[in-house]
């Protein structure tokens, strides 16, 4: 019998678990699999890891890995893929907007001979600005990126143990699963669903963490903006070019040019401009550098929680 781990990243989700522990139990009981239940608490300053403890102490199945702080979703799946057991492993979002009974539906796919099945949300229910937002971020994304990862495809996929020991040999800190993932590559395919908003609590999302996740993705899997800025020095240089060029024919043909402040201003401001844009490119990928040469751990693990009564200290 194939068996399935389930990875779920939760943060301030206390209220949520609950319900994504039942769904996710009776989904894996409905296609008749073994399976495991791996919840990482990822430093929510909820009550999530009590929450997590007495769950644990009811089901065999599942278990809990507690975060010395909050290294965000990423690090959480990492931090589940690192012990997962099954033939595969699914990643799902604490706050249920990933729905548990897809799972089938990857199930499915999987025994097709699919290494990978991951959810394309054909709607998500959000407002319409960041509606917006998300598919513009995707496809100038999905434009840019020299790997082709899949439109509206977040972290939410089935993989199968093979990939699995590939997304555990990536060295990366600053890490962008949903684009290692495609890397990988191996048999991909999706599987559409409408992403609802979340059950209980307020997102953490804001504009400066998608900025951020934005970010994140460009500069981990494209080498456009070097690009961009490259082509940018040689307009410079062709404009400066045509304004010397300019300049001396009209002081031939027009001795008495007027000549002034403004556009010397002009001149400075725009250079000044292109070259901030391009230093601000050279840091982002300067930055992401920085951070991989340090070699600190990727994750802290505080506590494990298994099927008993102590809490197992790592």
């Amino acid at each position: 019998m194939a068996k399935i781990s389930a990875i779920i990243a939760c943060y301030n989700d206390e209220q949520a678990i609950p319900y994504m522990h039942q769904r996710l139990t009776d989904t894996f009981k409905k296609i008749k699999v073994d399976y495991e239940i791996i919840f990482v608490n990822d430093g929510s300053p909820d009550k999530t890891e009590q929450v997590l403890f007495d769950l644990v102490q009811r089901d065999p199945h599942t278990l809990a890995i507690n975060h010395a702080r909050n290294f965000n979703s990423q690090m959480a799946f990492t931090s589940g893929l690192e012990i997962a057991s099954g033939d595969a492993v699914v990643l799902l979002d604490g706050d249920l907007q990933d729905p548990p009974e897809m799972i089938e539906e990857f199930y499915k796919k999987w025994q097709e001979g699919f290494e990978v099945v991951y959810g394309v949300r054909i709607k998500r229910e959000a407002p319409l600005l960041m509606q917006i937002a998300y598919k513009l971020f995707y496809l100038v994304f999905h434009k840019l990126s020299y790997i082709k990862i899949p439109l509206n495809a977040g972290d939410f996929s089935l993989m199968d143990r093979k990939v699995v020991e590939v997304m555990k040999s990536f060295p990366e800190r600053d890490r962008f699963l949903r684009g290692l993932r495609a890397w990988a590559g191996y048999k991909q395919t999706g599987v559409p669903y409408l992403r609802p908003e979340r059950m209980f609590g307020k997102t953490t999302n804001n504009l400066y963490k998608n900025i951020n996740w934005a970010t994140k993705g460009i500069f981990s899997f494209s080498y456009v903006p070097l690009e961009i800025m490259t082509i940018c020095s040689f307009l410079t240089f062709l404009l400066a070019l045509i304004g010397i060029v300019a300049q001396i024919v009209l002081r031939f043909v027009y001795p008495h040019t007027p000549q002034g402040v403004t556009t010397v201003l002009v001149v400075i401001l725009f250079l000044g401009s292109v070259q901030l844009v391009g230093l601000s490119v050279l840091g982002q990928y300067i930055g992401r550098i920085f951070e991989e040469v340090k070699q600190r751990p990727k994750f802290v693990v505080k506590s494990i929680f298994r099927n008993q009564a102590d809490k197992f200290k790592l």
